[in-house]
């Protein structure tokens, strides 16, 4: 059997058109790009420090690039599960735990770096500034905040580390709560509903407290760390490996390429203390994965 001519010339002009062209196939399909970002601030503060990001997403990638966020960590999640979203950031523990309920159809693929270069960061427990508690174990019978069951920093890691030590939270604290977000947590603390809260910390000059310093919610120094983890990997930024490779090359290409393509964008999204983007893989997020089972498993038997 033979080919007819047309088919021939359609074939020939397939195989000599621009790589570019051929790239930008999934436009058609894919006209809107949307990313859900984890709820760790107020959802306000949360969507404009994103605005800049979706502006040179559109024009880079030449489509509608939004950026949304949900009530909590699992409805993130979920919007990946449903495919409701094509890329998310997430913590390392929420990434795991989208990994696992999306049978392996997130791709992590980049992470940021803090001012000084480094792709780590910590969870910390933090108490008021004028608190008399000088280390955990003076907080046996007070109260505790956690951020959301889904945080890393806020919950899975002080968790785990907690139950390693014999601290079992629900026995040692006289009330364990979570305060649904990261600055609600230390907001907690500060007014005194609680007398300590987990959250997240890159060093002393990047927090989750020191950014609330510089939006006012909070005075200089009205909370103070007690406790420190081990470093974690920092939080990934991820696409659904399920979209079309293309795009997903395309989605990747942009937004690793923003620290510099868009140093405005890029500073509004982290404060100015970031030395940009490096790659990331599903490989750098196997300890949390295992930190996570081995929490049920620690709950299951101190409970």
């Amino acid at each position: 059997m033979t080919l007819s001519r047309r088919a021939i010339v359609a074939a020939a002009l397939l195989a000599a058109a621009p790589a570019t062209v051929l790239a930008q196939d999934w436009r058609k399909d894919h006209p809107t790009v949307t990313m859900s970002v984890i709820s760790a601030e107020n959802q306000a503060d949360l969507l404009a420090r994103n605005k800049p990001v979706a502006d040179y997403m559109s024009k880079a990638l030449g489509v509608t690039f939004k950026v949304v966020t949900a009530s909590d960590y699992a409805g993130t999640i979920e919007a990946m599960k449903s495919k409701k979203v094509d890329m998310a950031y997430f913590g390392p523990a929420s990434y795991a735990k989208a990994y696992d309920v999306t049978g392996g159809n997130v791709e992590a693929f980049a992470v940021q770096l803090d001012q000084n270069g480094n792709a780590k960061y910590n969870s910390v427990i933090v108490v008021k500034g004028d608190s008399p508690a000088k280390k955990l174990e003076d907080l046996k019978g007070k109260t505790l905040a956690f951020a959301d069951p889904n945080s890393t920093s806020g919950f899975q890691v002080p968790n785990y580390f907690l139950r390693k030590q014999g601290i079992v939270p629900e026995q040692f604290f006289s009330k364990v709560g979570f305060g649904g977000n990261h600055e609600n947590s230390v907001l907690a603390v500060v007014q005194g509903t609680y007398d300590a809260a987990a959250t997240w910390w890159n060093n002393e000059e990047l927090s989750n407290f020191k950014r609330m310093e510089g939006k006012g919610m909070i005075p200089k120094e009205s909370v103070r760390v007690i406790w420190k983890s081990p470093d974690l990997p920092e939080s990934p930024y991820v696409v659904l490996k399920s979209l079309p490779q293309a795009m997903k090359d395309d989605l990747k290409k942009a937004f690793l390429a923003m620290p510099t393509a868009d140093p405005a964008a890029w500073k509004a999204l982290t404060d100015g203390k970031s030395k940009g983007l490096v790659p990331a893989s599903h490989d750098l997020y196997l300890e949390v994965i295992n930190l996570i089972k081995e929490n049920e498993r620690l709950r299951r038997t101190q409970s």
